[in-house]
C-alpha cells in the first residue's frame, strides 16, 4: 500500500523547487519507465503487481506494489497507467571537445515543456547527443517534458549553461540559427559538425545570442509568394532543420 507521505512526495515533484531540493524527477507510464529504467538510478518505483511480473529483476531503491486506487492518487496524468517511478537526476559533464566534432542543438529560451521534450525526442531520432539550454529554457525534468521525450531523455544529454560563455569558447565552430529573415536552408552549405540554435517560441533567438550566429537559416514556405502562417512551431522547425542537416550527410 502506498502511504500518504509517499503520495505527497511523488506529487511534489511536479514543482521545480522540490525536484531541485531532492535531485530527483518523476516518470510515469509503462513504456516510458521501462525504457529509461536501465539508464538512471531509480529511487522509488510504484507499480501494479502485473507490471512488475513482466519486468524480471527491477533495480530500485524502494519497490512498492500498488493497485489502481493508489496509483491514481499519486499520478499527475489524466489517465494513469501501471507504473510510476522516481529517478535521480543525472550529473553530466559538458565536453566541449565532443561538441566540436559533432552536431549539437542549442536552445535559447524555449519555454514550453512539451516543445522541449519533443526537441529532445527529435535530437535522439537524428543522432544528436547533446542539447545545450540557456538557463531560462524549460526544465528538462518537468514531468510534462519527461513525458514528451518518450524515453529519449535516457540517450540525449541536456545541459544548462550561460550561452554567451559557451559560444565564446566555441568561436571557431559553425553556428547556425533559425530566422525569418535568413538564407534558404536548402541552398546553404551545411556542415557535419556545428551548433544549431533555436529560439524562444515568441521572440526567437535573443540579441545577445544572435551576434554569435555565423549562418542565419530560413525555412521557406511553399509557394514562396503565398500568404501563409507567420511562423513554425519551434519543435517543427527543429525537425525540418535537423532532417536537412542529416540528409546532406547521407548524400555526401
Amino acid at each position: 500500500m502506498l502511504s500518504k507521505s509517499k503520495i505527497k512526495y511523488i506529487r511534489s515533484l511536479e514543482m521545480k523547487k522540490f525536484r531541485t531540493a531532492s535531485g530527483s524527477f518523476l516518470a510515469e507510464g509503462n513504456k516510458l519507465v521501462g525504457d529509461i529504467l536501465p539508464f538512471f538510478e531509480c529511487e522509488l518505483l510504484v507499480a501494479k503487481p502485473s507490471w512488475m511480473a513482466q519486468q524480471g529483476d527491477i533495480r530500485a531503491g524502494e519497490l512498492i506494489a500498488a493497485e489502481d486506487n493508489d496509483i491514481e492518487k499519486a499520478s499527475l496524468l489524466k489517465t494513469p497507467q501501471d507504473v510510476i517511478a522516481v529517478f535521480k537526476q543525472p550529473d553530466y559533464l559538458l565536453n566541449t571537445d565532443e561538441l566540436k566534432q559533432n552536431l549539437s542543438l542549442v536552445l535559447d529560451g524555449v519555454q514550453d515543456p512539451g516543445n522541449l521534450g519533443t526537441i529532445i525526442r527529435l535530437a535522439d531520432w537524428f543522432g544528436i547527443r547533446n542539447v545545450i539550454c540557456s538557463p531560462d529554457t524549460a526544465d528538462i525534468f518537468n514531468p510534462k517534458t519527461v513525458q514528451a521525450t518518450m524515453g529519449a531523455i535516457a540517450r540525449v544529454k541536456v545541459f544548462y549553461v550561460p550561452l554567451p560563455e559557451l559560444l565564446n569558447e566555441l568561436i571557431d565552430l559553425p553556428v547556425y540559427g533559425a530566422f525569418l529573415k535568413g538564407k534558404n536552408i536548402y541552398k546553404e552549405t551545411l556542415t557535419a559538425a556545428g551548433l544549431i540554435v533555436m529560439g524562444n517560441e515568441g521572440k526567437g533567438i535573443g540579441r545577445s545570442i544572435t551576434k554569435y550566429i555565423s549562418h542565419k537559416l530560413y525555412i521557406p514556405n511553399y509557394p514562396v509568394e503565398a500568404k501563409t502562417t507567420e511562423s513554425l512551431n519551434v519543435a517543427v522547425a527543429t525537425a525540418i532543420i535537423c532532417s536537412e542537416f542529416r540528409r546532406r550527410i547521407y548524400q555526401a
